[in-house]
């Protein structure tokens, strides 16, 4: 059975070969473009925003600020990343759609069930994104807040590591499952169904994405990944169901 490094590594290989690359090299020279001025916006806020969280602080709890910074700090860097990442995949989809489709041909011979053309697929794709990030957005808050709350936050860094790796599957595996007209419903069942092998592609993808630009070279290899996935362990899952 495929393991979720070795769907990544072998989707790596296949992104980058003749044929492919078109639809790899145009989203990271735009994702190059958005990651440059995020950062420049980032670093010129940064001051300010780190000044008016510290004087909301009350005075009694001035003690706390050496603990209170890093909290800062890290929440930060947390909600940027994930912004980030985000934007970049709302930018890539349509692109990573067209990839997963034809690595799908290339790697397992096997042509999607999606027969919409082109433009549609590019709309419905976007779309797709919109309804990921009405379903991470309000997950991610509550993580948020949680991570806050004296006691319970303490199990907030694994509670985000969960997260993250749950929120990378989805995002990732939903391209194969969307070409094969897999509902955004139904493609979470399946995940669910194969928790470990969806947690550790989604791990593993988490953490190329905190790999600075190396990550726009290698999270197209990612999705390449998605598809080999797909196919080992979640093509059959319904037509077993059925069969039942």
């Amino acid at each position: 059975m495929l393991d979720a490094l070795t769907a990544v590594l072998r989707g790596t290989r296949l992104v980058y070969r003749p044929g492919l690359r078109r639809y790899v090299f145009l989203p990271i020279t735009i994702n190059l473009v958005v990651y440059a001025l995020l950062l420049r916006y980032v670093l010129a806020h940064f001051g300010g925003w780190l000044d008016g969280w510290m004087a909301m602080v009350p005075a009694w709890l001035d003690w706390l600020s050496w603990l209170i910074w890093p909290l800062f700090l890290i929440s930060l860097v947390v909600i940027v990343f994930f912004t980030f990442t985000l934007v970049t995949h709302l930018i890539a989809a349509p692109f990573y759609g067209f990839l997963a489709a034809k690595v799908e041909v290339l790697a397992t011979g096997r042509e999607p069930l999606d027969d919409r053309g082109l433009a549609r697929t590019a709309v419905d794709a976007l779309g797709r994104e919109l309804v990921k990030l009405a379903y991470i957005l309000p997950r991610m808050a509550l993580l948020f807040l949680i991570s806050w709350i004296p006691g319970i936050n303490l199990a907030a860094p694994l509670l985000w590591a969960l997260f993250s790796a749950w929120v990378m599957a989805i995002t990732y595996l939903d391209y194969p499952m969307d070409n094969n007209k897999v509902s955004f419903a139904e493609m979470r069942r399946r995940l669910g169904q194969r928790r470990w092998p969806t947690l550790t592609y989604g791990g593993w993808v988490t953490l190329i994405t905190w790999i600075p630009l190396a990550n726009l070279f290698l999270l197209p290899g990612a999705v390449a990944g998605a598809v080999l996935m797909w196919d080992a362990h979640y093509r059959g899952l319904t037509m077993r169901q059925e069969g039942a």
